[in-house]
């Protein structure tokens, strides 16, 4: 499935003129995030640099840190890299983006942000102007996981009871919409906060005494992290889950439904191109995923006892058997 977004067709001018629209020397560009950056979206993001004439090791040097799963560490790591005086920061995730928009008004920002809103956070004024230093890539789509909720209640009808697992700061938006839409649906949402990796067991028990018959897993980027841990310990209560992350059905997951993340980390590796060739980030507008997929895991499905019926199989962009 399609949606609109914003384009970026027609940028891909020669190296000579990347390196000429910023001071002389390699390019320096920081990247922070919660957690360790995964090698496929690593690779994504250097492609959309290098679409534009930057490479990374060449012309261009890109250094990645992260917090380890510790969110209180994101604003000494987010200062440390301000004071290193980067041309451009990259923010993967909600987390890093407010830690860096804390540390910096002027070094320009590029954030791939699939939890936030980004002008009720602050981060832009309006999605057309975002007028200061912030731009990138945000979902911004709430609702999206009432189409979750859609998809599972296909797959297992009788569905009443939910778990919602997400970060009670940045998934606040999500978790009022999967509270509406799960009700439409007459199924009762339980919201279960996770705050760090070791809060998903504890939070998969609460799901299995609540008598859950499914979990919902919002966006962020612990879950994408820990996706094969998450959809092991969900296999191992009898618990189907689903994810906006399509790497979470690879990983073991039942179902994802959501935008590519790969595509995203590569647009906003465009982005950072862009603006170390001389665009101002108050002047791009901020981009929405334009791809979703629905990835169903059919190994997981026979482990669960689940058939899954062919109005479903009939949409899957890929089934992972």
């Amino acid at each position: 499935m399609f949606l609109a977004s914003l384009g970026v067709a027609g940028l891909a001018p020669s190296t000579a003129r990347a390196q000429q629209a910023r001071r002389p020397g390699k390019a320096r560009v920081a990247v922070l995030g919660l957690t360790p950056s995964a090698e496929s979206l690593s690779k994504a993001f250097k492609q959309g640099l290098g679409d534009l004439g930057f490479v990374d090791g060449q012309n261009t040097a890109v250094e990645f840190r992260d917090a380890d799963g510790r969110p209180e560490r994101l604003p000494e790591i987010a200062a440390e890299l301000v004071r290193s005086g980067p041309d451009v920061l990259f923010a993967r995730g909600g987390g890093a983006l407010s830690a860096l928009q804390r540390a910096t008004r002027t070094i320009p920002i590029v954030a791939v942000d699939l939890e936030s809103d980004p002008v009720a956070r602050g981060f832009v004024r309006n999605l057309a102007q975002p007028g200061g230093n912030i731009t990138g890539v945000f979902l911004d789509l709430p609702q999206m996981s009432g189409k979750q909720l859609q998809i599972l209640k296909e797959v297992l009808p009788a569905t009443s009871r939910v778990a919602v697992l997400g970060d009670p700061v940045f998934n606040g938006p999500q978790f009022q919409a999967t509270d509406a839409a799960a009700r439409s649906l007459s199924m009762q949402p339980q919201r279960l906060d996770v705050r760090v990796s070791q809060d998903f067991e504890s939070a998969m028990d609460a799901a299995s005494r609540a008598q859950a018959h499914a979990v919902l897993l919002l966006s962020s980027p612990l879950v994408f992290f820990h996706r094969a841990e998450i959809g092991a310990l969900a296999l191992k209560r009898r618990l189907p889950a689903v994810s906006m992350f399509v790497e979470f059905a690879e990983a073991g997951g039942l179902m994802a439904y959501g935008p590519s993340l790969r595509e995203s980390f590569r647009r906003a590796g465009g982005f950072v191109g862009r603006i170390l060739q001389g665009a101002k980030p108050a002047e791009m507008p901020v981009e929405r995923p334009a791809t979703f997929e629905l990835v169903v895991n059919q190994k997981t499905a026979r482990a669960l006892g689940l058939t899954v019926p062919a109005s479903v199989m009939s949409r899957a962009d890929r089934v992972v058997e």
